[in-house]
C-alpha cells in the first residue's frame, strides 16, 4: 500500500508555517516597526556629539565597560584557544584512529591474502592426493613446482603415515625448501626426526582439519623460524576413509618481518604481529621475537592494560587503546585487529608526541594571533567606550528584567534619536515578538501533545480489538495458531483475526487496508467487525467476502479498500475453504516438504466495487502442515539501500523455518526481516499469521 506523509511531521510543518505567517503579519502591521524604520533614517552629528561628551574617567562607565569587555575578551580568547587545541587534538586522534584502524586492517588483509593463497595451494595438493597415487619422482617435482610458482612459500612437504607410501618404509616425507636462492629437497623422516610426532603433523591429524601451527624453529629441514599450514588428506580403505598423510606449506618469519618493516607508521611508530597464544612473531625489537609474549612484556613493563589488550587480541577482537610509557614510543595509541583464519593478531603503535606535534605548532600560532587580536580589540574598545552614554544604565536594568523572564517590564522612553534610542526601539520590538512567539509556541506545543496523546490512545484501542493472548485456545489441541502485527505508525490499517464459527469450523484471516494512519485504522476496525459478524452466519469464505465487500463499498466516498485472505478449516478433517480478495498469496508448508505458494485467484479487493464475486477454493491439510498468511509489509520491507525483502527471500526463510511451531515460526521470520532492514525506518505495517494443523490426537 502507498505510504503518505507522517501526520506528526505534517503537524510540525503546519505549526511552523502558521507561526512564521503570524510573525510576518504582526511585524508589518506593528506601528512601532514603522516608527523604528523612520528612526533609522535619522542621522546623528557624531563629531558634535563627541565634543559634548566628557572625557573618559577611571571610575566612569566607559572605563569600566572597556575593562570588563577586555577581561571577558581575554577569557573568550582563552576558551577559543583551549577549544581549538582540544578540537584539533580530537580531530588528530580521530584521524589517527581511522588511519591506525585502516592500517591494521589493510596490513591484516595483506598478510591474510598471502597466507590464504598458501592455504589454497596446500588444500589443492591435499585434494589431488586423495584420489591420485604419485610416484617418488612426481612428488619431488610437485614440491619444486609449488615453490617456483609461489614465492611466498618457504617450503612444502607431503608427509605420509608410517608405512603409508611404501610398506617397507617407516618414514616418507619429501620436503622442498628454499636454500641460498635455490630450491633444495630432502626427506624429513629419520630416527632423529620422527615427523609424525611433530606438532604440525599431530595437530592436523588429531583435529582432522587444516591448521596453522605456532611459530617454531625447524631443525629437520628448513632450519628457519617459520609457521606451518598443515592439511590432512585421506584415502579410502574399503568403505572407510583413513588418514593417508599431511600436506604442509611453510612461511618464513623473516619474510613476515620484512613485510611488516615496510609499513609506514611515521618516524617511531611500528607494527607487530602476535601468534594465537600471544607470542611475538614480528616486532621492531628482534630480541623479543619468539622469545617473549605480549603478556611477559606487560609484566616486565608493569602494564596491566597491555595484558588486557593481549587477552583481547588473542581472543580475536579489534579495537584501540591508549597506553603510557611504552618502550621505543612512550605514550602511544595501540590499534589492533585479528587474522581470523590463522588466529593471529596485528598491532599498530602510534606515539602521541608525533601525532600532536602539528597541534602544538598550530596552538602557538593561534596564541600569537590571539595576542595581536587582543591588542587591536583593546584599542578599538577604548575608542568606542567613549561613545557610551548614561541612558544605557536604565536600559540595562530593563533588559535584565526581560532576560529573567519578565516580558511586561516598562522600557525607558526614547528621548533622543541616537544609537541608544534605536536600541531601545529594537528591544521593544524584540520583547513583543518574544511574547507573541512564546504564546504561539505554547499553543502549538499543546496541540501537538494533545494529538500525540490521542494517537497513543488510538493505538492502544486498535491493538485491543485484535486477539493478542496466546495460546489463543489452550483447550484445543487440533491446531496451533500465532499472529503478530507491527504498525508503521501509531495506528495502521493491517488486521488479523481468528475465531470459531461452530464446534468444528475455525475461521482465520489477514487483511491490509489502503493508506495509513487514522483513516486506515477506522476502516480496519469496521472491516474486522463486519467479517466476524458475517462469518458467524455460516457462509462459505467467498460468500463472506462478497457480503463484506458490498457493505464496505456502500457510501465509500473516500474510495478506500482492503485486501483480504479468509480461510475456514474443519479441525476434524483438515479441510480448508478459502477466498482471496486481492491479497498476497499465502504460503503452504507441508510437513517435511518445501513451501509452496497458494495460487492467487486474481479477484478484486474488497470495498472498491459493489456486487463483486469471490471464488471459494478448498484444500486439505495433514497433521503437521502449516499455512502462513502475511501482508505486503513483509515482502516490501526495505533496508537502508531501498532494497526489498522480496518474495524469494521470504520463501527461503519459510523453508528454513519449516517444522517450527506457530509462535517460533513467526518470531523467526520477524527476526529475519529485522536483520535484513538493519534498523531502517519501517515504511509499511507488518502483519503475519501462522496456523499449524495438528489433527485430533488418539486417546
Amino acid at each position: 500500500m502507498d505510504a503518505g506523509p507522517h501526520e506528526r511531521s505534517s503537524l510540525s510543518q503546519r505549526a511552523k508555517a502558521i507561526k512564521d505567517d503570524t510573525e510576518r503579519e504582526r511585524f508589518h502591521s506593528d506601528p512601532r516597526g514603522a516608527a523604528l524604520s523612520r528612526r533609522q533614517a535619522v542621522r546623528v552629528d557624531i563629531p558634535g556629539f563627541l565634543q559634548r561628551r566628557p572625557a573618559m574617567r577611571i571610575n566612569g562607565i566607559a572605563f569600566r565597560l572597556a575593562s570588563l569587555t577586555l577581561a571577558f575578551s581575554t577569557l573568550i580568547f582563552a576558551v577559543i584557544i583551549g577549544y581549538n587545541y582540544t578540537v584539533s587534538r580530537g580531530i588528530i586522534e580521530d584521524l589517527a584512529e581511522d588511519r591506525g584502524t585502516l592500517l591494521a586492517a589493510s596490513t591484516g588483509q595483506r598478510i591474510a591474502a598471502v597466507l590464504n593463497s598458501m592455504e589454497k595451494v596446500a588444500d589443492s595438493i591435499a585434494f589431488s592426493l586423495e584420489d591420485g597415487n604419485l610416484n617418488e619422482k612426481r612428488l619431488q617435482e610437485l614440491g619444486t613446482q609449488v615453490l617456483m610458482n609461489n614465492q611466498e612459500i618457504f617450503g612444502t612437504a607431503i608427509a605420509f603415515e608410517p608405512y603409508g607410501f611404501d610398506p617397507e618404509k617407516l618414514y616418507y616425507a619429501p620436503y622442498s625448501f628454499r636454500s641460498q636462492n635455490k630450491i633444495s629437497s630432502t626427506n624429513l623422516g629419520r630416527p632423529g626426526y620422527q615427523y609424525f610426532y611433530m606438532d604440525w603433523y599431530q595437530l592436523a591429524k588429531e583435529l582432522e582439519k587444516s591448521i596453522w601451527t605456532e611459530p617454531y624453529f625447524d631443525t629437520g629441514g628448513g632450519h628457519q623460524l617459520m609457521s606451518t599450514y598443515s592439511v590432512p588428506f585421506y584415502r579410502k580403505d574399503g568403505k572407510e576413509e583413513v588418514l593417508a598423510g599431511v600436506v604442509t606449506a611453510d612461511i618464513s618469519l623473516d619474510w613476515m618481518q620484512k613485510l611488516i618493516a615496510e609499513i609506514n607508521t611515521n618516524e617511531t611508530g611500528y607494527v607487530f604481529l602476535l601468534s594465537r597464544y600471544g607470542t611475538y612473531i614480528a616486532h621492531p625489537n628482534a630480541k623479543v621475537v619468539m622469545n617473549e609474549t605480549i603478556f611477559t612484556s606487560a609484566e616486565n613493563q608493569g602494564q596491566p592494560l597491555l595484558r588486557d589488550i593481549g587477552r583481547r587480541m588473542v581472543a580475536g577482537e579489534s579495537g584501540v587503546e591508549e597506553l603510557a610509557d611504552l618502550p621505543l614510543t612512550g605514550d602511544s595509541f595501540l590499534y589492533f585487529t585479528s587474522l581470523p583464519e590463522q588466529e593471529w593478531s596485528i598491532g599498530v603503535v602510534f606515539p602521541k608526541q608525533e601525532m600532536f606535534a602539528g597541534v602544538a605548532r598550530l596552538t602557538k600560532e593561534v596564541v600569537t594571533l590571539a595576542v595581536l587580536g587582543f591588542v587591536a580589540l583593546a584599542l578599538l574598545l577604548i575608542y568606542l567606550s567613549c561613545k557610551i552614554t548614561r541612558p544605557l544604565r536604565s536600559l540595562t536594568g530593563s533588559v535584565n528584567d526581560i532576560a529573567s523572564g519578565n516580558l511586561d517590564v516598562d522600557l525607558p522612553a526614547v528621548v533622543a534619536q541616537d544609537e541608544v534610542g534605536e536600541l531601545t526601539g529594537s528591544i521593544i520590538t524584540m520583547r513583543d515578538s518574544l511574547k507573541q512567539y512564546i504564546a504561539n509556541l505554547t499553543e502549538t506545543t499543546a496541540v501537538k501533545e494533545r494529538i500525540e496523546s490521542e494517537l497513543r490512545i488510538a493505538h492502544d484501542i486498535q491493538m485491543s480489538i485484535l486477539p493478542k493472548l496466546f495460546p489463543a485456545f489452550p483447550n484445543r489441541s487440533e491446531f496451533d495458531i500465532y499472529a503478530s502485527i507491527e504498525p508503521a505508525r501509531e495506528v495502521g490499517g493491517d488486521l488479523y483475526d481468528f475465531f470459531f464459527i461452530d464446534e468444528n469450523r475455525f475461521c482465520f484471516l489477514v487483511g491490509d487496508v489502503s493508506g495509513k494512519g487514522v483513516p486506515a485504522a477506522f476502516y480496519m476496525a469496521v472491516t474486522k467487525t463486519l467479517l466476524k459478524v458475517v462469518a458467524e452466519r455460516g457462509l462459505n469464505p467467498g460468500e463472506i467476502l462478497a457480503k463484506v465487500n458490498n457493505d464496505l463499498a456502500e457510501d465509500n466516498d473516500a474510495c478506500m479498500f482492503v485486501t483480504l485472505f479468509l480461510a475456514v478449516i474443519d479441525i476434524g478433517t483438515g479441510e480448508v475453504l478459502y477466498a482471496n480478495a486481492g491479497h498476497n498469496p499465502p504460503l503452504f508448508i507441508p510437513k517435511g516438504g518445501k513451501a509452496e505458494w497458494i495460487p492467487p485467484l486474481n479477484e478484486l479487493v474488497a470495498g472498491a466495487m459493489e456486487d463483486s464475486v469471490y471464488t471459494t477454493k478448498s484444500m486439505t491439510m495433514q497433521p503437521g502442515d502449516t499455512l502462513f498468511i502475511y501482508t505486503d509489509g513483509v515482502t516490501e520491507a526495505m533496508d537502508s539501500k531501498q532494497s526489498l525483502y522480496s518474495d524469494d527471500r521470504l520463501l527461503t526463510e519459510v523453508d528454513r523455518c519449516s517444522g517450527l511451531a506457530a509462535k517460533p515460526f513467526i518470531h523467526a521470520i520477524d527476526d529475519s526481516i529485522k536483520a535484513f532492514t538493519g534498523g531502517a525506518e519501517q515504511s509499511d505495517d507488518i502483519t503475519m499469521l501462522a496456523m499449524q494443523f495438528l489433527g485430533k490426537k488418539n486417546i
